[in-house]
């Protein structure tokens, strides 16, 4: 039996041994594996996680378990101190030594430490570990203690700003120390890079660019940065994420070969300068270059594994993609090609959306035939599109723009169909997963569903953002062979969406336990409950209170919980109209209860920094004022925005006031799929915004003409015209038709842009459905919206007003105290938590 270890057991070195034990001849092989760490491997690029969402059990790849079941002898905790290439056999730091046929490195890297003066003081870290996650948490509990909380990340890359958010995760005043002219230097460009900046700062982290650190100062912990231009920077803790160093020194000392700067050189089988032994991961010094992506570390264990399987045609490519996408502190950020082309050969397209925060780039042929790269921050919504179209060198859309604008007046994407991309198109990078293999599954029965081409294939289970176009592939390719799509909601109900709304409908179920026992199985989830609950709340009116036990947490206390465990208070002001005297009582409730305030875009008044015991105090003094739930926790109507209109203003044509107001109050409370935003513009001029809303109004000659399916955010969409020139009791009477069918027919969490992109025939279906009645439903839609409307109540005050119901607004069940943990300072003549600083 052939003999295989393998030093290392990061996410390269586990990959190896999956794609390895699941081979057809993976019973010839007798496989020992060594790692350093006292675990089996783990997902290190959500590392970050571990500060506040994940335990070190849930972000393990495989547990040891697995390992046993697959024959894997696995040596945790366990440093190799030599290797004997002559022998054949390496030795562990106990003296053991194990032979072996074939090694594979899979050494990974470590964190660089660039020359510092003082970095042997107390309070330095590198963030590569769990282990360095552990050490540097517990230092800034030891911190705060002592009421010293600033933290100072030297790096400002992909990790650098990982570390960033988790050293501003664990309440720590931050900033980010940069070398370069810009962050990410290797993927953004100095706008993004300004972007990006602007929105971490905006965060509360501090930025700083071309700094060259001196030295650490402090006696024998730090306490200030040091930089060449002599400044200095006040500091209690530093943590070193400024690059990587291969971890080639048991090769070196073994005599491979290794580069002038570090890694093992391998040709394209991963192959060492010695027999027998391969080099994959960061460790690897493949085209003179070091890749410290998970993909490429993944692509070398594949070849690997083909060498030990003797199968010679798979190689390396000779170029590595560096593509990435990922979302770094909130930001979302994609990179790819070549982001920084520029020559008389290539003309490149920017669009730049401040007030949004978004930016884009692609780099195109002066002819407009193919795509070379780009760059995308704040929306990378259109990354797996235009990514395909750059890999697979396809021909770009007439007007290339609109691959970054979208295709001005429709609601169809200019990106890649991917169905229309070639078999060969790799549709997983980090997997290698081309879209002939999840094809070819589908089309011989191997696979059905989604979930089973996750399970055959394990694509999406690496950096996760192929996971919408592996959706559609599945769907399309389903369809395609004439069977059904199902979209299940959860293990649970094997029902999707539209099939649930009917059933409980039907049946007249009211409760959670009841629809469980009736059409589903087992105990529910944290999927399920809270769709159901929003079902109950679309189809009988009811307010959050009613099904407490199965809300998700915004919903179960009326209130957008913040990042520091404070809460939300936002009264709802249809239209935007308020009076004085109300406008003075959000004053004084902001200032008795110390919160934070902010107008709105959608033209009311937010504040922020409510404890849990306060929400019922401050919303009596709101109700008693006459205000009421906004509604800005839920999955319902958030707000009308309007103009002046003709009341005020010269070019208004209609009194768009009063219209928003009325459609706002009628359509308060209205639980739907996802959030909804109205608009109304008295005229053309469009000062509400109404095309960028789900539903919206526009003033014209003769009328108002109704737009819909519109939503800003992240990936904006301009709302489609659905009937033009129409009195206002016409426009009531299409919004009724259109929000009930909206609410009957998507899917969960669907905005109205995408639920409209989903439906067969688009806008112009749509319009037989609301205008022509083509299915003879529109008197039945009414119907229900108006039953709803007459079922309104203002859940907090239907909360204040019910002790049994208030008995939730508290922090502790035993007790009536408060949670004195939370604290404050000083921000721009308001007190904000720490957490937003």
């Amino acid at each position: 039996m052939n003999k295989i270890i393998v030093i290392g057991n990061g996410m390269v070195g586990y990959k190896f041994c999956e794609k390895l034990v699941s081979s057809e001849r993976s019973d010839e092989f007798d496989i020992t594996v060594f790692g350093e760490e006292p675990r089996p491997a783990y997902d290190r690029v959500h590392l970050s996680e571990y500060m506040n969402e994940k335990s070190a059990e849930q972000l393990l790849l495989a547990s040891t378990e697995w390992y046993q079941e697959n024959n894997i002898k696995l040596h945790t905790s366990s440093l190799v101190s030599e290797i004997d290439p002559k022998n054949k056999q390496i030795t562990t730091y106990k003296n053991e030594v194990f032979p072996y046929d074939s090694l594979i490195i899979a050494t990974g890297s470590s964190a660089f430490i660039p020359p510092i003066e003082g970095l042997d003081k107390k309070g330095v870290f590198v963030y590569r570990t769990l282990e360095d996650l552990d050490a540097i948490k517990t230092y800034a509990k030891h911190l705060k203690k002592q009421g010293r909380n600033d933290a100072v990340v030297l790096g400002g890359g992909l990790l650098g700003l990982e570390a960033a958010n988790a050293a501003k995760a664990l309440g720590l005043n931050t900033h980010v120390i940069e070398f370069a002219s810009r962050l990410m230097p290797r993927q953004l460009d100095d706008t993004a890079s300004a972007l990006l900046v602007s929105k971490i700062q905006h965060l509360g982290i501090g930025v700083l660019l071309e700094k060259s650190t001196k030295s650490i100062l402090g006696d024998s912990s730090i306490e200030a940065m040091e930089f060449s231009d002599n400044s200095q920077l006040k500091s209690d803790i530093l943590i070193i994420s400024a690059g990587i160093r291969p971890r080639d020194e048991l090769a070196r000392a073994a005599g491979i070969t290794v580069g002038d700067r570090g890694g093992i050189q391998v040709n394209n089988r991963m192959q060492t300068s010695e027999k027998d032994i391969y080099a994959i991961g960061e460790v690897a010094l493949y085209n003179q270059s070091i890749y410290g992506l998970v993909a490429p570390g993944y692509d070398m264990a594949k070849v690997a594994v083909a060498q030990l399987l003797k199968d010679s045609e798979s190689i390396m490519n000779s170029e590595i993609d560096m593509s990435t996408q990922l979302k770094l502190i909130g930001t979302e950020v994609g990179s790819f090609g070549d982001p920084f082309i520029s020559d008389d050969s290539v003309s490149v397209i920017t669009y730049e959306n401040k007030f949004k925060g978004i930016y884009k780039r692609i780099n195109i042929s002066k002819d407009g035939q193919k795509l070379f790269g780009g760059i995308l921050v704040g929306d990378t919504s259109d990354y797996n599109g235009l990514f395909q179209l750059y890999s697979n060198q396809m021909k770009l859309p007439e007007n290339p723009e609109d691959l970054i604008l979208g295709s001005r007046g429709s609601q169809t994407s200019s990106s890649a169909n991917v169905l229309d991309l070639p078999d060969t198109a790799q549709i997983c990078s980090c997997e290698s997963v081309s879209k002939g293999q999840i094809c070819g599954l589908i089309a011989d029965g191997s696979c059905n569903s989604l979930s089973d081409v996750i399970s055959v294939t394990k694509a999406t289970t690496g950096c996760g953002g192929c996971k919408p176009m592996i959706s559609d592939l599945v769907n399309g390719t389903l369809k395609s062979i004439g069977k059904e799509v199902k979209q299940t909601i959860c293990e649970h109900f094997n029902f999707n969406r539209q099939e649930l709304y009917d059933l409980i409908k039907i049946n007249k179920i009211t409760t959670f336990d009841q629809a469980l026992d009736l059409f589903g199985n087992g105990y529910g989830c944290e999927t399920c409950k809270p769709l159901l609950a929003s079902l109950f709340s679309s189809i009988y009116m009811e307010t959050a209170n009613r099904q407490v036990e199965i809300q998700d947490s915004n919903d179960r206390f009326l209130a957008n919980i913040q990042r520091n465990g404070t809460y939300s208070v936002v009264p709802r002001v249809a239209g935007g109209e308020i009076t004085p005297e109300k406008l003075i009582v959000l004053g004084e409730v902001a200032q008795k209860f110390n919160l934070y305030t902010k107008i709105t875009g959608g033209q009311r008044i937010d504040m922020f920094g409510a404890q849990l015991h306060e929400l019922p105090l401050i919303w009596k003094e709101l109700i008693e004022a006459g205000f009421e739930s906004g509604h800005a926790y839920g999955k319902s109507l958030r707000t009308v925005k309007s103009c002046v209109g003709s009341t005020w203003c010269r070019f208004g044509m209609h009194e768009s006031v009063s219209f928003a107001i009325e459609i706002e109050n009628r359509y308060r409370g209205l639980r739907s799929p996802h959030k909804l935003k109205g608009g109304v513009s008295g005229c053309i001029r469009e000062c509400a915004e109404a095309r960028g809303k789900d539903f919206g109004l526009i003033a014209v000659e003769g009328g108002w003409n109704l737009y819909v399916c519109g939503n800003g955010g992240a990936n904006p969409k301009h709302a489609v015209l659905l009937a033009q020139q129409l009195d206002e009791k016409t426009c009531i009477q299409y919004l009724d038709r259109f929000l009930m069918f909206y609410i009957r027919t998507a899917a969960p969490l669907m905005r109205t842009a995408a639920w409209l992109e989903k439906l067969d025939g688009g806008i112009d279906y749509l319009k037989k459905v609301i205008v022509e009645d083509s299915l003879g439903i529109v008197t039945e839609l009414e119907h229900e919206m108006q039953g709803l409307v007459n079922r309104y109540e203002c859940e907090w005050k239907e909360a204040i007003e019910d002790p049994e119901m208030s008995k939730r607004f508290k922090h502790f069940i035993n007790s009536d105290h408060s949670d004195d943990t939370l604290t404050f300072v000083p921000l721009r003549d308001q007190k904000m938590p720490k957490a937003w600083t």
